[in-house]
This record gives structure tokens, sequence and C-alpha cells, in this order.
């Protein structure tokens, strides 16, 4: 009976060309989750904390109970990213982890599942553009083509002047401005292409743009105006006691 069986699911799955193997996920990303030597990222890259870094990490860690100084492992990730110049080398991820007694992998785990964390080297600008649901309906397509059209790179690529660094990303938590780009810690909202363009052009010139909304919003209110809220708010309601 079991061999009539496994002849017959067998049968059934070839017909419809299955094949009963586990598979992994495509590749969504454009960078690696697991570190590999390269020339400017190994375990002899030179780093510690600058004198005031060391302060600043210090500080931090002070901030947190005793017994719970290893809740400080992001804001120190994110302090020793910005000493090197917007991206994580392994051996910063070391000195994290002996400044928190830590095991290695621990601080490993953290920079990994993070995207905050640039575990190679990037340009200048980190150019991160949104291309989750609500910036899509909003054209961050066209915003894509234009920045790769402009720089001539594709996402996980840095130009050549080592200027830019592209990546596509999901949601950036401003959706109610779609389309949107973060550079570096800013972000650039309600887009269009020749805004796009005009922001990359500041940024090679050694300037920098003005950040926010761009279609003379001030934050995320309407863009037709508001639809409430459109009076002063009445006062404090009161009722006067007639028994006194």
């Amino acid at each position: 009976m079991f061999s009539l069986l496994a002849k017959t699911l067998s049968s059934s799955s070839a017909a419809r060309g299955v094949r009963h193997i586990h598979r992994s996920t495509a590749v969504c990303s454009d960078v690696l989750f697991v570190h590999k030597d390269t020339e400017k990222n190994n375990i002899d890259t030179p780093f510690e904390f600058t004198p005031d870094n060391l302060k600043r990490a210090k500080a931090i860690i002070s901030i947190y109970p005793d017994g719970h100084k290893k809740a400080a492992v992001i804001p120190l990730l994110d302090l020793a990213q910005r000493q090197v110049g917007n991206w994580l080398p392994i051996t910063a991820m070391h000195v994290v982890a002996k400044l928190l007694d830590m095991p290695r992998m621990r601080v490993y785990e953290v920079a990994t599942f993070y995207t905050m964390f640039m575990r190679n080297p990037v340009g200048k600008y980190h150019l991160q553009v949104c291309t989750t649901t609500p910036c899509w309906l909003r054209g961050s397509d066209d915003i894509m083509a234009a920045v790769k059209d402009k720089l001539g790179i594709q996402p996980g690529e840095t130009t050549k002047d080592g200027l830019f660094t592209l990546s596509e990303v999901e949601c950036l938590g401003a959706c109610v401005n779609a389309p949107m780009i973060q550079i570096n810690d800013d972000y650039y909202e309600d887009l269009e292409v020749a805004d796009a363009q005009e922001i990359l052009d500041t940024l090679a010139a050694g300037k920098k743009p003005k950040a926010g909304p761009r279609n003379g919003r001030f934050a995320a209110e309407p863009v037709g105006g508001l639809t409430s809220l459109t009076t002063p708010p009445p006062g404090p309601g009161f009722r006067v006691r007639d028994d006194l």
C-alpha cells in the first residue's frame, strides 16, 4: 500500500513539474548579510574611537543601569559608523564588543539585522530611494530611473569619484510625503524627477540642498490645505453652578 501511494504521489508531482526540495528565497538586497574580507574591511583594518568619541561612548554607556550596558550597542555602533564615514568595518564592531563586554557574535547580529549599518564602504552621500508601495504609487520608479541615469550606477554601486552610493530600500516612514529619498541623515520628500536631479547637482557642487518637502508643504499637512481643524479651538467648557 505504501509503495503504491508513493508511486502515485511521485507521478502526480512529476506531472505538475514539482520538485520536493527546499529552496532559498530570491536575493532581494544589494548587500550580503555575512562578512567577507576585502582590502578595505578585514581583521587588520585599523579602528579605535577618537578621544572625543571615546568620551561620548562612555557617556552613552553610563545612561544604562548596571548590568545592562549591552543595551548601548546600537548607539555605539552608530557612533563608530559616523566616525569612519558612513560605514562600519568589522574591527569597529570588535571595539564596541570589547567596550560592552559582549561576544563579538552578538554585535555582528545587531549590525547585520539593522539596515542602518553599512558594513562596507559607501560614498560621501548615501542615497536611499524608497520604492515601497506608497512611494511606488507616487512615482518612485521614475525617481530611481532618474538617479541611476544621472549617476550611471545601479543599486549597491558607488560612483567612481566615491561621492554617491545608491541603495533601493523599503519603507522609510515618510509615506504621506511620497516619493522620497533619504541622503545620509536628511529626508527629501514630495519629489519630482527635476527635484531629484537638482538635489544631486547641488551635492556634486559641494553644497547642501534644503531637506524636507519639495512641493511647498511645511511638513505632512494636506496638499490642498486643511480639511479639518480650520478654526481656532474653543476654550475649555465650564458649568455655572446655581447652588452657590
